[in-house]
């Protein structure tokens, strides 16, 4: 099972110079892959959570793209139907080809209602975008030889039933976020599924958290330890993990999150 981090890619401390000493932090690490998150108007419901400045996903990636040289690099979400099809199958094409290989498109429905009418798209029909999109981007790329079978793989993130379903549909790996492992586990046990890759938290406590509702991730290291061997014993061959705490002026001081990813790396070995 192979580990990768969710980068924030948002609020006030992610200048260039931060953005790049994540990425070569991360890949110094060992991590196999760095993804970051996608917002394209940054409305009140938005900027409450991901403030201002908000790096568009596909241009950070390729810059990141540049200062690495193994990372794996991917989208967790981009939002499907903020953006024409076929411009989506363009740039991820053209990522992954100037990546060297390396670009994993995780897409997800969206629920930014503000960013929705922003933008001018119907939020009761994001769902049945979605799904209409992620076709016609399939279809782009059998059209011009880069087609499902090539490089660029999909993720489906989402935590609802039409998730796992469009997972399903798709053959794509499902790519749920932030969860509990009893929850991770009630669903793919009860479903057959292409592919798990899920995103969880980071959060390292002094003390054991007792909480029967702990999000997988959030506890001492032998909690996140045991977490990552249950879900790799679920069949996760990637967890990303994600250790933005949610205040904005962290991005101003990462060396905390760093030095809880090479905790988590120094002592995370995946079994013979």
């Amino acid at each position: 099972m192979q580990l990768g981090v969710n980068v924030p890619n948002f609020g006030p401390g992610t200048d260039p110079g931060t953005l790049r000493a994540w990425a070569r932090t991360v890949e110094d690490l060992g991590y196999g892959l760095l993804m970051v998150s996608d917002h394209v108007a940054v409305t009140p419901d938005v900027a409450g959570q991901y403030p201002e400045p908000f790096h568009e996903p596909f241009t950070t990636l390729s810059w990141l793209a540049a200062v690495t040289t193994r990372l794996r690099l991917g989208t967790t979400v981009l939002v499907m139907p903020y953006r024409h099809p076929l411009l989506v199958a363009r740039m991820a094409g053209n990522l992954d080809r100037l990546s060297g290989g390396r670009f994993v498109l995780g897409v997800g429905v969206g629920w930014a209602r503000q960013e929705f009418a922003a933008l001018g798209v119907p939020f009761s029909e994001r769902g049945k975008l979605t799904d209409q999109y992620l076709d016609a981007l399939r279809e782009a790329w059998q059209e011009d030889g880069h087609g499902p079978t090539a490089s660029v793989p999909i993720w489906i993130g989402g935590n609802s039933d039409a998730a796992v379903r469009r997972a399903v549909r798709l053959d794509a790996p499902w790519h749920p976020l932030n969860n509990t492992v009893p929850w991770l586990r009630s669903v793919v046990e009860r479903q057959s599924l292409p592919g798990f890759a899920p995103r969880i938290a980071l959060r390292l406590t002094a003390a054991p958290v007792d909480d029967p509702d702990r999000p997988a991730g959030v506890g001492t290291l032998e909690q996140v330890l045991d977490d990552l061997d249950q879900l790799e014993r679920l069949g996760a061959d990637t967890v990303v993990l994600d250790p933005y705490d949610g205040d904005p002026e962290e991005t101003r001081r990462p060396e905390a999150a760093w030095r809880a990813l090479a905790t988590v790396a120094d002592h995370w070995r995946t079994p013979a």
